[in-house]
């Protein structure tokens, strides 16, 4: 995950605009913990959590990098018990997708999900 210091550009006749990755990391970490299924990222943060959570705990275990313009996101995730595991992860990856071209305008090559763990109720 970049730590804040990578910045992405757009130049046009007004200007430029420069969007941190960190930025895009949160944006990608949040889409996919509102995704119905997951339980967790694989850094242990819920969905429940993130209202209140901090940028490093919700970003952990994300990684991000841009090339070309092209972004690519790596993340784990758990999968609450009871739901197919493949349609979780497929979800995640069209959240995530949708979460980070429409917010920076920026195309997404890939979105990689690893599911990392199965949580069960109490």
């Amino acid at each position: 995950m970049a730590e804040g210091k990578e910045y992405i550009s757009h130049e046009s006749e007004l200007g430029s605009v420069s969007i941190s990755e960190e930025v895009l990391t949160i944006i990608a970490a949040a889409a996919a913990v509102d995704v119905e299924g997951v339980s967790s990222l694989g850094s242990g943060l819920s969905s429940e959590g993130t209202a209140t959570a901090n940028r490093k705990a919700l970003t952990k275990g994300v990684r991000l990098w841009v090339e070309d313009e092209r972004v690519t996101v790596d993340l784990p995730i758990l999968v609450r018990y009871g739901y197919v595991v493949t349609d979780v992860a497929k979800a995640v990856q069209e959240a995530v997708f949708a979460a980070v071209e429409n917010t920076s305008g920026l195309e997404v090559a890939q979105v990689n999900v690893t599911v990392v763990g199965v949580t069960f109720q109490k």
